[in-house]
């Protein structure tokens, strides 16, 4: 494996880490969306990754998002304004301090993929400067 394979692989570790941000961030900014119970919940998004072990480039990319519960959850609420006529609404059924673990793992992931590019990166610049002298 040489300095590249280790940047392309590094890559597509930081974009699927980058694609779960997105998601975390996504499903943490409607984890207040309120509904009628007549229509779906705010369906939360799941990043599937899988492994490239052959081929190029190696490393890891998203194999598809799953969406969560349609159904959510049912809240009391009879004076907001999308109650049905017994006073519930529907709220999406998203834990918000599992999804704030998974940021926190998410993020750890692509700062070590950072670094990996980075230190790859710099193998390479002192494999050039030792050509040169």
């Amino acid at each position: 494996m040489g300095t590249f394979d280790a940047i392309g692989i590094a890559g597509s570790g930081m974009t699927v880490y980058q694609t779960w941000i997105n998601a975390i961030s996504d499903n943490l900014a409607n984890v207040n969306t309120v509904r009628s119970t007549s229509e779906e919940a705010f369906r939360a998004r799941y990043v599937v990754a899988s492994s490239v072990e052959y081929g190029t480039p190696a490393g890891t990319q998203v194999s598809s998002i799953e969406l969560g519960d349609a159904e959510g959850r049912l809240v009391y609420e009879p004076d907001n304004p999308l109650a049905d006529t017994e006073g519930y609404v529907r709220y999406p059924d998203i834990d918000m301090t599992s999804q704030m673990t998974h940021l926190i793992m998410a993020q750890r992931g692509y700062q070590a993929n950072a670094a990996v590019v980075d230190r790859a990166k710099e193998t390479y610049q002192a494999a050039l400067q030792i050509g040169r002298s």
